[in-house]
């Protein structure tokens, strides 16, 4: 196949394109997950006031992902970015077990939500790579996710800072697109 017939079946195919939504208490890691997922500098991370959209190619789609800011203040304005969301992905400081009650409640909300029903779940259960996280299994366990009926969901162990486990969350995303974005 030519460079010309290549570049015509690129431009009659193009990338499909999907919404997700990171989410997630503040300080839990949100920005360095999207800027690890980006390939970009993670070394100078300032907390999100307002909101990071980034688009990063994965396995063929097009991946726009909003970074909704976590503070307390500012979550009361998640709902004005639900519409046309594909995938929630919902980031966790394993790390900070005294926040843990406060991001299972954030979380259920979210899970209520009527313009997020049935959308896919990825929770990354975040710095890892820090000696007191804890295990995403016991954050599955503590956030009664084994509960969720209604959607996918998936909890994967990661570290933002190192990129460990983040590749493996982002493959289960993709696998797990909404039937009509496939």
């Amino acid at each position: 196949m030519g460079l010309l017939a290549l570049l015509r079946k690129l431009k009659s195919s193009p990338d499909r394109e999907l919404r997700i939504l990171l989410l997630g208490l503040d300080n839990a890691g949100k920005t360095t997950l999207l800027k690890q997922m980006a390939s970009e500098d993670i070394s100078h991370i300032t907390p999100t006031q307002g909101f990071n959209i980034k688009s990063v190619q994965s396995s063929g789609f097009k991946l726009n992902v909003w970074d909704i800011g976590g503070q307390r203040k500012i979550r009361p304005y998640w709902r004005n970015y639900f519409e046309n969301t594909d995938v929630l992905i919902y980031v966790i400081d394993s790390a900070d077990r005294k926040r843990f009650e406060e991001t299972g409640i954030e979380l259920g909300d979210l899970l209520d939500e009527e313009k997020l029903m049935g959308v896919p779940v990825l929770v990354y259960a975040n710095k890892q790579d820090l000696f007191n996280a804890a295990p995403a299994s016991e954050i599955a366990e503590g956030l009664n996710l084994h509960g969720i009926r209604g959607r996918q969901w998936q909890i994967q162990a990661c570290s933002a800072a190192s990129g460990e486990g983040v590749k493996d969350g982002m493959e289960w995303v993709v696998k797990n697109i909404p039937k009509g974005k496939k």
